[in-house]
């Protein structure tokens, strides 16, 4: 999203050396949609699919962010229904009004769902959130992507992981393969590559092309990571 013009402030003044900075205090009028449960859109992001994507509320989708929520699971058709087919939405700032807001363990059994998204998640320019996929019964299968609260997506990354706790931080330009398990609280440094299907513990500080864990996160962690502060200066 092209995020707020102050002073000579640029949408990536939000993450600098892999640390949240505190963000300019002025946003330019009209900026962002916002919806009743908070969550602020940037008019200049990319959303697919918003009916099969889930917001928990007071999360920030910023310029450019593209989110693909028309890459859900179709569920099987019966012998006396059409076949379903995928639905591919336009990418508009006037649909991400009708983003679905709820919390994120309503999609537990939901296939439909492709993307949950918890609170106070903050979603930088140019970032990429995409639902994994396998072939499934010779059949290419889109499964969810689940985000928890208090997550930080750098600018130019690609996430398509399974799910992602909360409290986790990932630097600029990382790469978060297909089915990807983050659990809470944990750091990705800038340029990290989490290669498909690893499974990152609590508490863990992650680098590398691919990843491995390099250090751990303080006991603090969760309340350096705690994103509530950064939300109220957008």
């Amino acid at each position: 999203m092209q995020n707020e013009k102050c002073a000579t402030a640029t949408p990536d003044d939000t993450y600098i050396s892999g640390n949240l900075q505190a963000m300019p205090p002025k946003v330019a009028k009209g900026e962002y949609i916002e919806t009743d449960t908070g969550n602020k859109v940037s008019r200049k992001s990319n959303i697919f699919g918003t009916q099969h994507i889930i917001l928990g509320g007071k999360t920030i989708i910023q310029a450019d962010c593209t989110i693909r929520g028309d890459l859900y699971r179709t569920t099987p058709p019966s012998s006396s229904s059409s076949t379903t087919t995928t639905t591919t939405s336009s990418s508009s700032s006037s649909q991400t009004s009708s983003t679905t807001t709820a919390t994120a363990t309503s999609t537990t059994g939901n296939p439909n769902i492709a993307i949950a998204i918890g609170r106070y998640c903050i979603l930088s320019p140019r970032s990429l959130l995409r639902p994994p996929s396998k072939i499934y019964r010779g059949i290419h299968s889109h499964y969810p992507l689940k985000l928890g609260d208090h997550v930080f997506i750098g600018p130019d990354s690609i996430i398509e992981a399974a799910v992602i706790g909360s409290y986790v931080h990932i630097g600029a330009g990382s790469v978060v393969g297909k089915f990807v398990i983050i659990k809470d609280c944990v750091k990705v440094l800038d340029g990290t590559v989490i290669p498909q299907g690893m499974v990152i513990p609590s508490f863990s500080i992650v680098a590398g092309r691919p990843a491995r864990v390099v250090d751990e996160v303080p006991e603090t962690g969760q309340e350096m990571m705690d994103l509530r502060e950064v939300y109220r200066k957008i």
